[in-house]
């Protein structure tokens, strides 16, 4: 088996089955009681992407006062924004390119559904149409690909400062910031347009370990820090059925296998940083689909590794590092130009 479709080994249950069930259960009375009072589902819309045979729409139901809108809550914490009530089970209904889908939400309260589509859709993005209950329906943008490029481009310390090296200070801009607040890392804005850049209908996917609970913080940021629009595919944090915790790697690593199936004629440039699981994860990717991937761009955030900007390979892949988008750009311009058609 190619060692980026490497299956990790199973976790032993027990306590972690235990806390898990505690937490559903606790989940549900919770929602009981709000439901009591007179809270209703509604929906959080996510971004998503869509190919000339399929859209995937994202979004998530949760529970909200009657007449509240969840989605439109702004310049809160991003603490406050963890304080929500999922519904799972909760019945949707999609409508997107004159299709018409009744999907229901998952135990996290997430909708995940790939809508055939049956006529062109020109260039993105263009909106389905989610509706639960009585509520009016909201839109949810879909970003259409038409091309054959795309970026995948990290968020924590990739597209804003995060200081993963520096947990309480990364702590602290995590669960404290807004989109006004983040600070953007230099030149990046430039780095994923330059990716983005080869033709009309690029795929540009922003792929996080962070919380679907900051997706709406991530989304405004970075329309006003300047970046291409784009899909945003975030994860669940706290306890899973057989883990205290998310796994970050597998889930960057199915996103990627996910998009490479949803999206195959795409080639990608991906972006991303050494903080973490970026540099392995890229790497294999592209030594299982060398074809598949244009360059990988790493920004260099470790605080023990040497700062140069230079350029190595990966199965014939170019790999460039820098300090940021600034370092980075001439050298991606470099790879790309002998890689891209003009």
């Amino acid at each position: 088996m190619a060692p980026f479709l490497r299956v990790p080994r199973p976790v032993r249950q027990g306590a972690v089955s235990i806390a898990y069930g505690a937490e559903t259960t606790l989940r549900r009375a919770l929602s009981a009681v709000a439901e009591r009072v007179g809270w209703r589902p509604a929906l959080l819309p996510y971004s998503g992407y869509a190919s000339p045979e399929g859209a995937r729409v994202l979004a998530r139901v949760v529970l909200a006062p009657a007449g509240v809108d969840p989605a439109a809550r702004r310049g809160i914490a991003a603490w406050r924004r963890l304080l929500t009530l999922e519904c799972p089970d909760t019945e949707v209904r999609v409508e997107f390119a004159g299709t018409t889908t009744v999907v229901a939400s998952d135990p996290a309260g997430l909708v995940d559904v790939t809508v055939p589509v049956h006529a062109p859709l020109g260039d993105g993005p263009v909106d389905a149409r989610l509706s639960v209950g009585r509520r009016v329906a909201v839109r949810v943008p879909v970003h259409v690909v038409t091309g054959g490029h795309g970026v995948v481009c990290d968020i924590d310390d990739t597209v804003w400062v995060t200081g993963i090296g520096h947990p309480l200070q990364a702590a602290r801009r995590t669960l404290f910031g807004t989109s006004s607040t983040r600070e953007a890392v230099p030149g990046m804005a430039a780095l994923v347009h330059e990716a983005a850049r080869s033709q009309r209908g690029a795929a540009v996917v922003y792929l996080s370990n962070g919380p679907w609970n900051f997706a709406g913080v991530v989304t405004r940021f970075l329309r006003k820090k300047g970046f291409p629009a784009g899909a945003v595919l975030m994860t669940d944090w706290g306890v899973e059925p057989t883990r205290w915790f998310r796994d970050g790697r597998a889930h960057k690593r199915s996103s990627l296998v996910r998009l490479h199936e949803d999206l195959p004629e795409v080639s990608w440039v991906l972006v991303g940083d050494d903080g973490e699981h970026d540099p392995e994860l890229y790497e294999a990717f592209a030594r299982a689909h060398p074809a598949s991937v244009d360059a990988i761009a790493l920004r260099q955030v470790a605080p023990d590794a040497p700062v140069v900007d230079d350029a190595t390979d990966v199965a014939g892949v170019p790999v460039v590092r820098g300090r940021d988008g600034h370092a980075l750009l001439p050298l991606l311009r470099a790879a790309l130009g002998g890689r891209r058609s003009p």
